[in-house]
């Protein structure tokens, strides 16, 4: 099991709403020099237009930090979900996280598992694990029914109970109905607090370990050290006033996560 950094770690450095947003290879570098070693590149439009020679330099440069590389996109479109097979197998990356649904596809039920049952076999023969994650769009015990009917090592869960918060799923209850077929961790916690003059609530997030996310329940029915389960570091960081000091909050954040833990897995392995 090892510790992990998103794309959405960087969430607000590397978007346009920032003087300078951070390129990937900025991101790999600042991954690297927090002393993490892997990174998933998740929802990272550009990446799905590079030549080959592009993944290749993103490759080497990987290579020389010691990185390895996850990747993460949405839908089932089995053209896209090709493209990234041949973007995972330059990049030497082993995990796709997608989605049921993309901005252009919301598949039924059965359309997703007939979906799943044409693309696969192109997963399990390049040995790529493919990660759904549970959010707010699709129901855990839908995610799970449809999974179920393809009983493969190379198919499974991206847990992320924060998402499903939004559809009145407890995070708990998510927990339960996928552990068995986790996949991959996104980790980040969560909190409501209300709104001004008490007019309903926001969901937000807030450093890990102050909210509501029960880690170490979650770890303890997941098991990722001993199934070997990466946990990447994500964030809901609200913008704070100005780019200035989003940036370096977030920056915050994300030592304050590493840090957190590498502290579990420290007491796990002396427990």
């Amino acid at each position: 099991m090892a510790i992990g950094l998103s794309t959405y770690a960087y969430f607000w450095r590397a978007s346009q709403q920032v003087p300078q947003p951070l390129s990937l290879a900025q991101m790999l570098q600042q991954t690297a020099d927090l002393g993490v070693s892997l990174f998933q590149i998740c929802d990272y439009a550009p990446i799905e237009s590079w030549s080959d020679e592009q993944l290749q330099a993103l490759r080497r440069q990987a290579d020389q930090l010691g990185m390895t590389l996850e990747l993460g996109t949405r839908g089932l479109d089995s053209a896209q979900l090709t493209r990234y097979l041949h973007i995972a197998q330059i990049l030497g990356a082993r995990v796709i996280r997608s989605m049921f649904n993309s901005a252009t596809q919301r598949p039924t039920e059965q359309q997703a598992s007939a979906l799943l049952g044409a693309i696969l076999p192109a997963f399990e023969r390049q040995r790529v694990a493919l990660c759904l994650e549970t959010y707010e769009q699709v129901k855990s015990h839908t995610l799970m029914a449809v999974i179920n009917h393809h009983p493969s090592d190379y198919l499974g869960i991206c847990l992320d109970p924060a998402n499903c918060v939004a559809a009145l799923e407890l995070p708990e209850q998510v927990i339960e109905n996928t552990a068995d077929r986790v996949l991959n961790l996104h980790v980040k916690d969560f909190a409501f607090s209300r709104r001004d003059g008490w007019v309903g609530f926001t969901l937000a997030g807030c450093p890990l370990g102050e909210g509501l996310l029960d880690y170490d329940a979650m770890i303890a029915r997941v098991r990722p050290q001993q199934k070997g389960i990466n946990q990447i570091v994500e964030h809901w960081l609200p913008w704070q006033e100005n780019a200035e000091k989003t940036c370096q909050q977030e920056a915050i954040w994300t030592q304050h996560s590493i840090d957190f833990l590498r502290s579990k897995q420290d007491q796990e392995q002396q427990s």
